[in-house]
């Protein structure tokens, strides 16, 4: 019966797998940065062409859903699932909380595109959460 050795051999990638990325700066930092700004996480990492893709990709979705008159959901007591929409449309960061702190803005119940509005909106956050996720990734030098 073979022993099992002590200390055993790392793996060899396999043929044709990807070696893995370098890290590329500080991956707090460029989640910070990529959840307050969308787009700054990948400006920091150096992908400054995605970076102004994805940002006109989330700015656009919440331009269209202020356009219509779409909610900008906040924490209502005895709702739980705005507590769901809420960190939703705040995966927005800075323009989220500029809109609720500062205009006030709430969209308008009454609006043809309330409802269509309010998608836009909160699938512009969670597209930005999904981006800060990329951007994570990319600084962890898991992803290239």
């Amino acid at each position: 019966m073979a022993e099992p050795d002590a200390e055993a051999a790392p793996e060899a990638p396999k043929e044709g797998a990807p070696a893995p990325a370098e890290p590329q700066g500080r991956p707090l930092l460029a989640v910070a940065l990529a959840w307050l700004v969308p787009g700054a996480g990948h400006f920091y990492l150096g992908r400054k062409g995605r970076a102004a893709l994805f940002m006109a990709l989330v700015l656009i979705m919440l331009a269209v859903g202020l356009v219509l008159e779409g909610k900008l959901w906040r924490i209502v007591p005895g709702q739980p699932l705005s507590v769901l929409g809420t960190l939703g449309c705040a995966g927005l960061g800075i323009p989220y909380f500029v809109l609720r702190f500062f205009t006030g803005y709430e969209g308008n119940l009454v609006a043809q595109g309330y409802e269509y509005g309010a998608a836009f909106i909160v699938t512009g956050g969670l597209m930005n959460l999904l981006l800060v996720l990329d951007a994570w990734d990319i600084a962890r030098g898991m992803k290239e």
